[in-house]
């Protein structure tokens, strides 16, 4: 296993108020509140102290953050809609009409969760095929629309079967038909805490980046917060022979280290960035001793520059009964600061903002998860520096 360095790093810890992704005003406000309600924890302890909705959006003024050749949605927002039946609905459905009434909010880019949709749409059920892929490909001109990505197969195996290869390989072939620069998957490397397993990882990652280059596609992974916690890597072993202290670095940290930047790429969701910024804040080193590392992901998106091309741009609002620390609301309408985050990380023509909202689609409003896509636009477009 190979490491490939990559400048490395995290600012520190006692800016907690940007480490936390909110504003100076937001941040203020919500100390206020912690001194009145005399919260006595730290702020990442069992009662963490957040950022309070604010009355108005702060959009900022000036040029936009977020290009509008940038602007992308991920799919997975409005499954219901592609996945609707369109016989028996007014509202639009399948991907073709779905296309279209996002591209009529304004979207550019969108990055697909797999290639189904309801069978009475035009084209089927399925379209993870060639035939497929160039009728989604000419939907996508007619509106305007680019494919930037793709939550879709991964190998389970290694060292490769034969049949994963080749259908590894057939899945690159349809990202290039539809135009992508990227294709990934939704799940993080492994879900193991142990080094030895994320080394594992990086060699089979390394493996499918390389393939991957050779189509011409960036291949990405796409984190929850567990891919941001600490990595087990020394102290004492346990009965199993693995280890149970942490050196402080996290999984996804270690991951960047120790894979080819010229072919390993990755996702960052902000969304649960925060949710791993709230759950891991304290590691036990080698030596047993407890300490603090408060997860600054805009810093971490700095220095790995280039290795982060998507984001999934999602918002919450604080829920400290969770366990995650936050619940998700439609972008724009929470406590995450994004204009911090996207000017923080700068380089905007070459990150590629995905809105993203897992729990839009309602049994009730079943139009819903359509009007938070266009809530989502409004709000990302609004974002100035």
């Amino acid at each position: 296993m190979t490491a490939y360095n990559d400048e490395s790093g995290t600012d520190s810890a006692s800016a907690l108020r940007r480490s936390l992704g909110v504003s100076r005003r937001r941040f203020l406000s919500t100390c206020t509140a912690a001194a009145a309600t005399a919260i006595a924890a730290p702020a990442f302890g069992a009662s963490p102290a957040f950022a309070q909705p604010a009355s108005h959006k702060e959009h900022g003024h000036g040029q936009a953050l977020v290009p509008a050749a940038k602007r992308g949605i991920i799919l997975y927002t409005v499954r219901d809609a592609t996945g609707r039946d369109p016989l028996s609905s007014d509202l639009p459905s399948g991907f073709r009409e779905v296309f279209k009434e996002l591209a009529r909010y304004g979207y550019k880019q969108v990055e697909f969760a797999g290639y189904g949709q309801h069978a009475n749409a035009p084209g089927g059920s399925n379209l993870e095929t060639v035939e497929g892929a160039k009728l989604l490909r000419s939907w996508l001109d007619d509106y305007g629309l680019r494919a930037q990505g793709n939550h879709g197969f991964i190998p389970s195996s290694w060292p490769l079967s034969q049949s994963d290869l080749d259908q590894f390989k057939r899945t690159l072939e349809i990202a290039n038909i539809l135009g992508m620069d990227h294709m990934g998957t939704g799940g993080d490397p492994t879900g193991s805490a142990y080094r030895a397993d994320w080394d594992v990882a990086a060699d089979k990652w390394n493996a499918l980046g390389q393939i991957a280059h050779r189509a011409g596609i960036k291949l990405y992974t796409h984190n929850h917060d567990a891919a941001y916690g600490f990595l087990l890597d020394g102290g004492p072993l346990d009965a199993q022979g693995r280890p149970t202290r942490s050196s402080g670095i996290r999984k996804l940290e270690y991951f960047l280290k120790v894979t080819d930047p010229k072919t390993v790429w990755l996702e960052m969701d902000i969304f649960w960035a925060h949710v791993a910024q709230y759950k891991f804040h304290t590691y036990t080193a080698h030596d047993g001793s407890q300490q603090e590392n408060i997860f600054d992901p805009a810093a971490l998106v700095r220095s790995h520059n280039k290795r982060y091309p998507l984001f999934h741009a999602k918002d919450g609002v604080v829920n400290t009964t969770s366990g995650q620390g936050y619940d998700m609301v439609p972008f724009g309408t929470g406590v995450i600061d994004y204009r911090t985050f996207f000017r923080r990380v700068g380089e905007a023509n070459h990150r590629n903002p995905m809105v993203e909202q897992d729990n839009a689609p309602s049994s009730t409003d079943l139009a819903q998860s359509l009007k938070h896509a266009r809530i989502g636009y409004d709000n990302l477009a609004a974002l100035r520096k």
